[in-house]
């Protein structure tokens, strides 16, 4: 009798080693949701890679909780992407969803993120009221009112009076083209025509041929991080700079994962932007480095460093809630949050849940054979203007 209690009592130790095994070790996932494959691929392709960096350096363990990374293509397609953020909640159980290549998908997405109370850390989408579509909704990006504000106080200040704005034609574009001709005409500046294109396989050539007939001091530009390159190849193919219509943009034109690709014409183009590959801080330069190792040599763009600035975000919040990893707390600990990012100083506004950075004014020059950003001017700490005014 007393052997067999012996072995009862071995056996609940047992169980009760396991169980707590089990609970220690029980994974903390984040679901990734971008478009890895269709027109704006590179942003999946940048974010995951980016995402991937961060846990190599920073561990895949976090307050006793082993981080899983669970990665899904929504090929830019809204339905998809909400379809699969249901799948991940539902089914795979993550605790933080992420990613969200454009609006779009981003908007859809968000009152799933409400019912079920998930965290949703958006590395993309850069429409102002994408924060205000859920209370779990925490931007690590940037918004399109940051970048074109920026832009159109630097063009009042240059000689630049007559502007046309092409912007693709969804959430973002209207962001832009609303925010830059918003400042530009109150600086005193006329916008002579605002032309939309469409989002998805855009002919930029009508557009521009419309753009080089009306011969404005510039020409103010916002399409997708994926696109720039056809436009500033069209735009150099009809002589436009050549013309003297100045090419000024938020930084999506000029990517850095794609500008050398667009040979010597993209020289001396304008935009505002919160991040370049050549920004000159310690901590940037050995982000290029360990990103250009790991990934054969590919160039961090901006959509890069969001993704490398939310898994950050991601991290913190778990460490300060001790792995618990509750919805409610994950995001309370997100908001207010300070911390250097390889862009430069950056915030989580613990009102609006977005993000507080710096926007640098930026030209195209050539350094060491190949094209950069190079940064001129700064504005600092700008929050989204989309929520101030």
């Amino acid at each position: 009798m007393k052997t067999c209690n012996i072995l009862r009592l071995a056996a609940l130790t047992s169980s009760l080693i396991f169980s707590a095994g089990a609970i220690a070790a029980d994974s903390f996932k984040i679901g990734l949701i971008l478009p890895m494959t269709g027109q704006q691929a590179s942003t999946g392709r940048q974010e995951e890679a980016a995402a991937r960096l961060y846990m190599a350096q920073h561990g895949d363990t976090v307050a006793g909780r082993k981080i899983e990374l669970i990665v899904k293509d929504d090929t830019t397609v809204p339905d998809m992407t909400k379809r699969l953020a249901q799948e991940l909640i539902v089914n795979d159980k993550v605790n933080v969803i992420a990613g969200f290549g454009i609006t779009p998908s981003a908007m859809a997405t968000a009152p799933l993120a409400t019912q079920s109370k998930t965290p949703m850390v958006v590395t993309a989408a850069a429409t102002s009221s994408i924060t205000e579509a859920s209370p779990y909704v925490v931007r690590t990006s940037f918004t399109l009112a940051q970048a074109s504000v920026s832009v159109a106080n630097w063009a009042g200040k240059n000689k630049i009076s007559k502007v046309i704005t092409l912007v693709s034609d969804y959430g973002p574009g209207k962001d832009a083209e609303k925010y830059f001709s918003q400042t530009f005409t109150a600086n005193g500046g006329q916008i002579v025509e605002s032309l939309r294109v469409p989002l998805m396989n855009p002919d930029f050539a009508p557009f521009l041929q419309k753009v080089r007939d009306a011969k404005p001091d510039a020409l103010f530009v916002f399409v997708p991080s994926g696109s720039g390159a056809s436009l500033m190849k069209q735009f150099i193919e009809r002589g436009m700079d050549k013309a003297g219509i100045k090419l000024i943009a938020t930084g999506d034109v000029t990517d850095d994962d794609q500008l050398n690709g667009m040979g010597d014409g993209a020289l001396g183009v304008v935009t505002g932007h919160h991040y370049s590959a050549a920004h000159p801080s310690k901590m940037n330069k050995d982000f290029v480095k360990a990103f250009e190792k790991a990934n054969n040599g590919m160039r961090p763009n901006f959509m890069a460093v969001a993704a490398y600035d939310g898994m950050h975000v991601i991290y913190e919040a778990l460490k300060a809630t001790k792995g618990e990893g509750d919805g409610d707390a994950l995001v309370t600990a997100m908001k207010g949050m300070k911390f250097e990012s390889p862009r430069g100083p950056i915030s989580i506004d613990p009102d609006t849940r977005d993000i507080v950075q710096n926007i640098y004014m930026r030209k195209v020059e050539k350094q060491h054979g190949q094209l950069y950003n190079i940064e001129f001017d700064v504005l600092k700490d700008v929050k989204d203007p989309g929520k101030t005014k």
